[in-house]
């Protein structure tokens, strides 16, 4: 087994220029010394050493269809040449025709009427969530969240957040989110079934609504003091916890009976890591307000946005200028959207998806009968999780997953006579699970690969 890699003379001018002149506030250095990458394509990255690293994460569920996909990268490419760009106070073709189609299928799909409105990123369509959903509610702005999610580092998204490290130096947040239990059976009360904890968290939050004195809701006027829930369905940064069937179906009837909305931040789980457009379409609950973003370009250009439903967006309610941004609905971001959207429409994705998830998680569930350290594995189409414990197949262990993210970095597995580097993600509560988003168009073999070579790092992490 070899040391981590020095670096070599020109990435150590490189690091040593970063280290000046970058912020290191928009980024996290893993390993030590961090790579420095040179290319990619579908499921690899390169470095410079032209080093190939199989990616399991795809920049955090950004890049679903593969890094370079050659279809999507072509649209912004002609995009390019036609109308690059153009003030957002103008309207386009891609903009219209891309919410056309988010709407349409909301409306199949939800039976609801709604509209779509765009911004350039993940946690500044939370932003504009929470203005409809207060603009909406009166004025309202204290919201429930749960435990273990995650909605974004801007000062909003934090409020909702539920880790306070992303808050402990701005000052005080008066409108931080009460935040709720979410259903994680794995390390919920033992004795009960998935579904049978699923309910009972709801019923502990139902709890809140019993008497004026829990401090939300006043039975003389039937009115919570608070808006909305905000919910990612499988929860992403938290570690890709699926919870059971019918905890949302059961948690959206103690919303609706008490005026409270439900928005779905599918920034992570959407367009297909789940095998649905929409991870909430498992849950068979209609949501009022759908944030989405990432995954929507490919990673190719900014953009993001919500949906919502006509009676808390429509321009009698939220009228022009409500919220803004300068490159909200940019026609190099909605033409990749739009192509994106085209490409899911002549391939069965949802299917596709799902069999790949089957297959990948069986292969992680005979890791699992191999290693004690690894406490739980689960999935959702590709939206999978791999919980790294001591022995005991329980008490979390991130020291040991860290140990492998550093030793997948190094670049030195040998499967088949090649060298090949690994990368993970790191999630979950106690920072000890690995969260896989392979892209969605991995194949078998790579699948296969991604297995090895995590046999590789689990054989590793036992032996040293």
């Amino acid at each position: 087994m070899s040391d981590i890699r020095i670096a070599t003379a020109e990435d150590q001018i490189l690091l040593e220029k970063e280290a000046k002149y970058c912020s290191y506030g928009d980024t996290v250095h893993y390993i030590e010394p961090p790579r420095i990458f040179s290319r990619c394509e579908g499921s690899y990255v390169w470095d410079t050493e032209d080093q190939a690293y199989l990616d399991l994460q795809m920049w955090y569920s950004a890049v679903n269809f593969g890094y370079a996909n050659p279809r999507l990268n072509n649209a912004l490419k002609q995009q390019i040449d036609t109308l690059p760009q153009i003030a957002s106070q103008y309207l386009h073709k891609g903009k219209i025709e891309l919410s056309e189609m988010i709407a349409v299928d909301a409306k199949k799909k939800f039976g609801l009427d709604g509209r779509v409105h765009f911004n350039v990123g993940g946690s500044q369509s939370v932003e504009d969530s929470l203005k409809v959903v207060r603009n909406a509610s009166n004025g309202k702005s204290l919201m429930f969240a749960f435990e273990g999610g995650y909605h974004g580092r801007t000062l909003g998204a934090s409020s909702i957040t539920s880790s306070y490290r992303y808050r402990r130096r701005y000052g005080h947040f008066g409108e931080r989110a009460q935040f709720i239990p979410f259903p994680y059976h794995f390390r919920g009360p033992k004795g009960m079934t998935k579904e049978e904890y699923g309910s009972h968290c709801v019923k502990q939050f139902a709890r809140l609504f019993e008497t004026e004195y829990n401090g939300v809701w006043d039975p003389k006027v039937g009115q919570s003091e608070y808006a909305a829930f905000y919910a990612e369905p499988i929860q992403g940064t938290g570690g890709y916890v699926i919870p059971p069937m019918n905890f949302y179906r059961e948690l959206k009837q103690v919303l609706d009976q008490h005026g409270i909305l439900l928005v779905v931040d599918e920034i992570q789980m959407g367009f297909y890591r789940t095998g649905k457009l929409w991870s909430i379409e498992h849950f068979d609950v209609q949501p009022d307000v759908i944030v989405f973003g990432k995954a929507l370009t490919n990673g190719l250009n900014p953009l993001g946005g919500i949906w919502a439903r006509e009676e808390l967006i429509n321009p009698g309610v939220f009228p022009p200028g409500s919220t803004h941004s300068t490159f909200a609905s940019n026609p190099l971001g909605t033409a990749v959207g739009l192509e994106m959207f085209k490409m899911t429409s002549e391939i069965d994705y949802g299917a596709m998806v799902m069999e790949k998830g089957k297959y990948f998680l069986e292969g992680l569930k005979d890791l699992q009968k191999r290693y004690p350290i690894i406490g739980d594995v689960d999935g959702l189409g590709l939206a999978l999780r791999c919980e790294i414990c001591t022995t005991d197949g329980f008490t979390p262990d991130k020291a040991t997953l860290d140990y492998m993210v550093e030793e997948g970095m190094k670049g030195d597995i040998e499967i088949d006579g090649q060298r090949l580097g690994l990368i993970l993600d790191v999630g979950g509560y106690y920072k000890n699970v690995i969260t896989l988003a392979p892209s969605l168009e991995i194949s078998y073999a790579e699948i296969d690969l991604g297995i090895a070579l995590l046999d590789r790092l689990l054989d590793r992490a036992m032996k040293r």
